[in-house]
């Protein structure tokens, strides 16, 4: 599947591990790489979707100095909506045990925005999936910022983490999704590329 985009050299600009185990899932070849520092703040008039889309496509421009003819960049960026608030990866454990506090008992809405880009054409979209969370008390919180690495994650939680076994009690939209990248879209927009 997907014969057409062979032609190119992929690239998946990230360093989630969560990213790289969901492509992997086409079955596609591809490289993974991964500039340091690249600004990924945004104007505050963006709201939801337009949010994590915006900073994929930033990320998409910091790239493309290095793109080949041959290049296809693959770019995402995740965030948790709540409240019309962002939460995006905690800054330290005290930050992740308060985004999860503010998450237990809530549905919040994980958002990733994607980016495909190649020298001359370039698509982009945003997929949401709504989480609803149990109420988790002050020792679930603590157990699983403790115990798993809550920092490098956007809302301070991975679903197929142990925290999603016990406090996901509900998902309207894609799972993989909520793990970093919409594959099912992704799939079908590389397609159609």
């Amino acid at each position: 599947m997907l014969e057409h985009i062979q032609k190119y050299d992929i690239l998946l600009a990230s360093n989630s591990p969560r990213r790289r185990e969901l492509l992997s899932g086409l079955g596609i070849e591809y490289q993974v790489t991964a500039l340091p520092d690249i600004d990924e703040s945004y104007p505050d008039t963006l709201q939801g979707e337009e949010i994590p889309q915006y900073i994929a496509k930033e990320k998409a421009e910091a790239y493309k100095p290095a793109m080949t003819d041959k290049t296809l960049l693959i770019t995402a960026d995740t965030i948790v909506w709540l409240h019309g608030k962002v939460y995006g990866k905690p800054k330290d454990k005290d930050d992740a045990k308060k985004m999860l506090q503010a998450l237990s008992g809530n549905v919040h809405t994980v958002i990733t925005g994607v980016c495909i880009t190649t020298r001359d054409k370039q698509v982009s979209f945003a997929v949401s999936t709504d989480v609803s969370f149990a109420v988790l008390d002050k020792e679930e919180i603590d157990f699983y910022v403790e115990n798993y690495n809550p920092v490098d994650k956007a809302g301070a939680y991975g679903i197929q983490e142990w925290i999603g076994y016990v406090g996901v009690n509900k998902i309207n939209g894609s799972y993989f999704n909520v793990m970093g990248l919409p594959i099912h879209r992704l799939y079908q927009e590389l397609k159609q590329f």
